[in-house]
C-alpha cells in the first residue's frame, strides 16, 4: 500500500507539472529515437553489403558515441531547470511529516516512469523510422532497401543500457540536492539566486578580449593545417567568452536600461527591465548556452551539407581523370629510364584489349615535396621542417617539372636554358629578385611566370601555398636537391591518368587490369621503379558519398540534438522565469495594469534579451567563416561560393525556426502570467 501511494504521487507530480514534464519526456523520448536510428544504421547489413558501406558504418559507430555524450550532458542540463522548480513541492512534502527518505522513494517512482515512458516513446519512433532512415542512407550511397519494419535486439538492448545509465546518474544527482537542502532550503529555492548581482566589468572586458582573440585567429590564420591544430583552442575561447560577457555584460546592459530614465520608466519596460536584473546571471548563462548551441547548429548543419553537395568537385580534384596511375622511381634520374615508355605500351595495351577508349591524357614527370622558401630558395632542412610541423607556418608544397611535359600537357613552346626556370606560385614572393634556387644549386632566371597550370594535372587539393618550378633538366634540379638533405622528403613520380567513356564497371576492370600490370613492371623494373598505385574515379566516388553521406546524416542527427536542447533551454528559461514573475505581474494587475500591457511588457522583455543569441551566433559563424573554410580545404572542398551560399541559407533558414519558437515560448509565458490572478 505504501509503495503505491508512492507512485500516485509520482504520477500526480507529473501529470499537475506536465507543462515542465511534457517538453522533457518529449525531448528524452527524441534523444532515445536519434540513439536507436544510429545504433541500428551502424550494425545494418543492408549498409554493409553495399559499396562504401564499411566505412559509412565506421563513422555511425563513432556518432553513437557522440550523441550518446551530448545526450547526457543536454538531459542533466535540462533536467536541472525541472528539479529546480519542483523542490518547492518537495519541501512542503517534507513540512507535511514526509522524510526525505519518503521523498527519494517518489524521486525513484517519477524517474521510473520517465525512463518507461521515454524509452517506450523513442524506441516505437525508432522502430518505425529505422528502415526509412536506412533507406535514406542506402540512398546517399546510390543504392535501395527494403522498407519493411525489422528490428534489431542488440541496438535496443544498447539504446536501453546508455539511457537507463543516464537515468539513474540523473536520479543520483536529484538525491543529492535532496540530501544537501532543508526543508525551508527547499520552500525557498525557487526564489534562490535573486538577489542583484554586479555588473563586472572585469568580466566583460575579459570576455571580449577572448572572443577578440579567437576572431583574430579565425581571421589570420592562412594554412588548412595550422586552422586544424587551433581550431579547439578557437572554439574554447569563444566559448569562455560569450559567458564571459553574457553573464557580466547583460547584467551591465540592464543597469544602463534602468538608467535611461525615458526607457526605463514606462509600463511597457519597467516591470520587465527590473526584474531580468534581479536574475541575470542565470539569465546571462542560458542565454550564452542558447547562443552557443545556436552556433554549433550552424556550422556543423553548413559545413556537412556543403561537403557532401560539394564532394564531386572535391573528387575531381583529387582525381583528375577516370583513371589515375602512379609510378614511384627511386631518384630523378631513373624518370627517365625506359620504362616509361613500356608503362604507357602497358596501358595502351590493357584498354586496347578491354575495348576502351583514351581521353584528355596526362603524362608527366613530377619532384614533389614540402619545402620552405627563404629569399628565392627553396630549402628542404629536415630540422626546419619539423619545426614547422608543429607551427605549419612557412611551408609550401614544392613540384619540380621538366618543361618539356609542361609544354606537351599546356600546348606551349617554352625554351629554357640550363640556368632558367617558369614558375608559378599560389602566393608572391617565392622569387623576390626574379631567381629561383633549388636546394643547393645555383640561383636560375625566372624568366616568366605562368598563370595556366597543366590541367588538373598535379594534387589539386593542397593543404599549403603551393609552387610550380619548371625547370630544362629535371635530372639536375633533383641532384641539388638531394644534395641539400631533400632525398628522404622527396617524391619522384611519374603519372598517368586518361578519361574513359565506358560504363563504370568497365572503367574498375581497366583499373584492376592496369594495377596488376604495372605491379609486374615494378618486379621487372629492378631499382628504378619502388612503388605503383592506380585509382579509379568511379571507385573513389563511392568512397567519397559514403564518408560525406555518414557524416552530413550525422550532422543532421547532431543538429537535432542540439536544436531539441536550445529549445529545451529557452522553453524552461520563459516558464521558470513566468512561475517567478507571476507575483509580480499579479501586483501589477491588481493596481490597474491591463492585459495589453502585460503582453506589451513581457514583449518588451523577451525581445531585450531572446535575439540576443542569435545575432551572437551570426557574429560567431561570420568571424569563423574564414576558419572554417581552410578547414574544409583539407577534406576538398574548394567551393567557396558553395559553402557561402549554403552558410547563408542555413542562418536564414534557422533564424525563421528561431522566430517560431519565440512566438511559442513567449505564449507559455504569458500565459503563466496573465492567469496569476485567476489562480489567486
Amino acid at each position: 500500500m505504501t509503495q503505491e501511494l508512492y507512485r500516485r504521487l509520482a504520477w500526480t507530480g507529473i501529470r499537475k507539472n506536465r507543462r515542465l514534464y511534457l517538453p522533457y519526456l518529449l525531448t528524452c523520448a527524441g534523444m532515445v529515437m536519434m540513439t536507436y536510428l544510429v545504433s541500428f544504421l551502424s550494425s545494418s547489413e543492408a549498409l554493409l553489403r553495399m559499396r562504401g558501406g564499411d566505412t559509412m558504418r565506421a563513422c555511425l559507430n563513432l556518432g553513437f558515441f557522440v550523441i550518446t555524450f551530448f545526450s547526457a550532458i543536454f538531459l542533466f542540463y535540462t533536467h536541472s531547470f525541472l528539479i529546480r522548480r519542483r523542490k518547492k513541492e518537495f519541501g512542503l512534502y517534507n513540512i507535511l511529516g514526509m522524510g526525505k527518505r519518503h521523498i527519494a522513494v517518489v524521486l525513484l517512482w517519477e524517474s521510473l516512469l520517465s525512463a518507461a515512458v521515454s524509452l517506450a516513446g523513442g524506441l516505437l519512433a525508432g522502430l518505425l523510422l529505422s528502415r526509412l532512415a536506412e533507406a535514406g542512407m542506402c540512398a546517399l550511397l546510390g543504392g535501395g532497401a527494403d522498407l519493411g519494419l525489422q528490428v534489431s535486439p542488440d541496438s535496443l538492448l544498447r539504446t536501453c543500457a546508455v539511457f537507463l545509465a543516464i537515468f539513474v546518474l540523473i536520479l543520483l544527482d536529484s538525491l543529492r540536492q535532496l540530501r544537501l537542502t532543508n526543508a525551508i532550503g527547499l520552500l525557498r529555492s525557487e526564489n534562490a539566486g535573486e538577489r542583484p548581482p554586479r555588473a563586472n566589468w572585469f568580466f566583460a572586458l575579459a570576455g571580449l578580449l577572448l572572443l577578440g582573440t579567437a576572431y583574430w585567429m579565425a581571421v589570420t590564420i592562412q594554412d588548412p593545417v595550422s586552422a586544424l591544430l587551433l581550431f579547439f583552442v578557437a572554439v574554447l575561447l569563444v566559448i569562455a567568452g560569450t559567458y564571459l560577457l553574457f553573464i557580466s555584460g547583460s547584467v551591465a546592459f540592464c543597469r544602463a536600461l534602468q538608467r535611461n530614465r525615458r526607457y526605463y520608466y514606462r509600463t511597457s519596460h519597467f516591470v520587465s527591465v527590473s526584474s531580468m536584473v534581479f536574475r541575470m546571471k542565470r539569465n546571462g548563462a542560458g542565454l550564452a548556452s542558447i547562443c552557443i548551441l545556436c552556433t554549433m547548429v550552424l556550422v556543423m548543419i553548413s559545413t556537412t551539407v556543403c561537403l557532401y553537395a560539394g564532394a564531386e568537385d572535391g573528387l575531381r580534384a583529387r582525381y583528375p581523370r577516370s583513371i589515375n596511375a602512379t609510378v614511384y622511381a627511386a631518384s630523378p634520374e631513373a624518370l627517365s629510364g625506359a620504362w616509361t615508355a613500356q608503362a604507357r605500351s602497358l596501358a595502351e595495351q590493357v584498354t586496347d584489349e578491354l575495348g576502351a577508349e583514351r581521353e584528355n591524357v596526362l603524362d608527366y614527370r613530377v619532384l614533389a615535396f614540402g619545402g620552405l622558401v627563404r629569399g628565392g630558395r627553396v630549402v628542404i632542412d629536415p630540422d626546419a621542417l619539423q619545426g614547422v610541423g608543429q607551427s605549419a607556418a612557412g611551408l609550401w608544397q614544392v613540384y619540380v617539372m621538366p618543361v618539356e611535359d609542361y609544354n606537351r600537357l599546356m600546348g606551349a613552346q617554352i625554351a629554357l636554358g640550363p640556368d632558367e626556370a617558369v614558375i608559378a606560385a599560389a602566393e608572391d614572393g617565392a622569387a623576390p629578385n626574379g631567381t629561383i634556387a633549388l636546394g643547393n644549386g645555383e640561383p636560375l632566371t625566372v624568366v616568366s611566370t605562368v598563370s595556366e597550370l597543366p590541367g588538373s594535372s598535379l594534387d589539386s587539393v593542397q593543404l599549403f601555398p603551393v609552387l610550380y618550378v619548371f625547370v630544362s633538366d629535371l635530372s639536375a634540379a633533383g641532384r641539388s636537391l638531394i644534395e641539400a638533405g631533400g632525398e628522404e622528403w622527396m617524391d619522384c613520380r611519374w603519372q598517368y591518368a586518361f578519361d574513359l567513356s565506358c560504363p563504370e564497371e568497365e572503367q574498375s576492370a581497366v583499373r584492376d587490369a592496369l594495377q596488376e600490370s604495372l605491379e609486374t613492371l615494378m618486379e621487372q623494373g629492378g631499382e628504378e621503379v619502388v612503388g605503383v598505385g592506380c585509382r579509379c574515379f568511379a571507385e573513389e566516388r563511392v568512397s567519397f558519398y559514403s564518408l560525406y553521406g555518414s557524416l552530413l546524416f550525422l550532422g543532421i542527427l547532431l543538429g537535432v540534438v542540439f536544436v531539441l536542447a536550445a529549445v529545451l533551454i529557452i522553453y524552461y528559461k520563459q516558464v521558470s522565469e513566468g512561475y517567478e514573475d507571476q507575483s509580480r505581474f499579479d501586483i501589477m494587475q491588481k493596481v490597474g495594469m491591463t492585459k495589453r500591457e502585460i503582453r506589451s511588457s513581457i514583449n518588451s522583455q523577451v525581445l531585450t534579451v531572446f535575439f540576443l543569441p542569435l545575432i551572437a551566433a551570426g557574429v560567431h559563424l561570420a568571424f569563423a567563416f574564414p576558419m572554417v573554410q581552410k578547414l574544409l580545404l583539407a577534406f576538398g572542398l574548394t567551393n567557396l561560393g558553395l559553402l557561402m551560399l549554403v552558410t547563408v541559407a542555413c542562418y536564414l533558414v534557422f533564424a525563421a525556426f528561431y522566430l517560431a519558437v519565440y512566438r511559442a515560448t513567449s505564449r507559455a509565458y504569458y500565459s503563466i502570467v496573465s492567469d496569476a490572478r485567476a489562480e489567486g
